[in-house]
């Protein structure tokens, strides 16, 4: 369903995404965080769902379908190091940095700091061109919406 869309992303130079494909990029990473644990809590498909409808003034069916189609997406795009690369090539940085933020929403929406969580949201800040500091920030800043 998503191979013309993968294939584009993952171009040696890919263009800037247009606004729709960058909201479903975006959104299949941050299925892929919250799946990082193996599991893929009602609070997580819960939290994308929110973060996506604040993020792009979603309505909750809008939001809804959105997460619904990163799902298919997440599970058929390539390693994460890959996507998250193309991911960075196509996004202005501004938006990676509130992208972080999302994804520690996402982490930390069942109440449990996991380690393999952490160490794919450490990954991809990194693949994002995200400093650490920058993305430990971005989890105070969350933590304390929280």
């Amino acid at each position: 369903m998503f191979g013309d869309f993968l294939k584009t992303l993952l171009q040696p130079e890919p263009a800037p995404l247009a606004d729709t494909d960058a909201r479903l990029a975006l959104a299949a990473l941050l299925v892929r965080v919250a799946r990082a644990d193996g599991r893929y809590d009602p609070e997580e498909a819960d939290r994308i769902a929110k973060v996506l409808s604040t993020r792009y003034g979603l309505s909750p069916f809008e939001a809804s379908k959105l997460r619904g189609d990163a799902e298919q997406l997440e599970a058929e795009a390539p390693d994460t190091v890959r996507f998250t690369r193309a991911i960075k090539d196509a996004v202005p940085y501004e938006e990676r940095i509130s992208v972080i933020e999302g994804l520690w929403s996402v982490v930390l929406a069942d109440g449990e700091r996991d380690e393999h969580e952490d160490a794919l949201l450490r990954l991809v800040a990194n693949l994002l061109g995200i400093k650490d500091q920058d993305s430990a920030k971005a989890r105070q800043r969350v933590a304390a919406k929280s």
